[in-house]
């Protein structure tokens, strides 16, 4: 059972690292326990959708296998390539919005970063043209709804305590 001790398997985050597609402190865990992802009928549930770019037919099977190019570069699987530049542009204007100029990803939108090596679907090529091509809707239970409020409580300390939780980061007033 590759789920056992939170490490999660393909399409189940891996709970003990530090990688959070929403936050990883406990407030934001606390919520996402409570209120799911991309739960039906469920009004606060976390949501963002990734279009599916080739089911869809808003990029050509070229256009996809250049931004999957991108992605194996910038995560630092391959050397950069004619196909990889190309694919850069394509991502400046499709994919940058949510994933960053950077593509590391962005919190607000639960995109991923995608120059580390931790992947929920995958990071072969294969698993990446598939994600760009089709997408993926990963969902998550509100737990809020089934448990009560203080065993979601404990569940978020616990998934925070696993090892990869972090600080909440306080912002500090402003100095006179």
């Amino acid at each position: 059972m590759p789920w056992v001790g939170a490490a999660g398997s393909r399409g189940y985050p891996n709970l003990n690292d530090d990688d959070w597609l929403w936050g990883g402190d406990l407030e934001a865990i606390h919520y996402t326990v409570e209120h799911g992802i991309r739960n039906p009928g469920h009004d606060q549930t976390r949501m963002s959708q990734m279009p599916a770019f080739g089911r869809d037919g808003l990029l050509q099977p070229v256009e996809i296998d250049d931004l999957t190019a991108y992605v194996r570069t910038v995560s630092g699987q391959q050397r950069a390539t004619a196909s990889a530049q190309r694919g850069a542009a394509l991502f400046a204007t499709n994919c940058a919005a949510c994933h960053g100029d950077d593509a590391r990803g962005k919190r607000e939108f639960g995109a991923p970063n995608l120059t580390d090596a931790i992947w929920l679907y995958g990071g072969d090529e294969d698993a990446i043209r598939k994600s760009i091509h089709d997408a993926r809707f990963g969902v998550m239970p509100a737990w809020g709804g089934k448990l009560d409020p203080v065993t979601t409580k404990m569940l978020a300390a616990y998934v925070h305590s696993l090892g990869g939780g972090e600080r909440k980061t306080m912002q500090r007033p402003a100095t006179k």
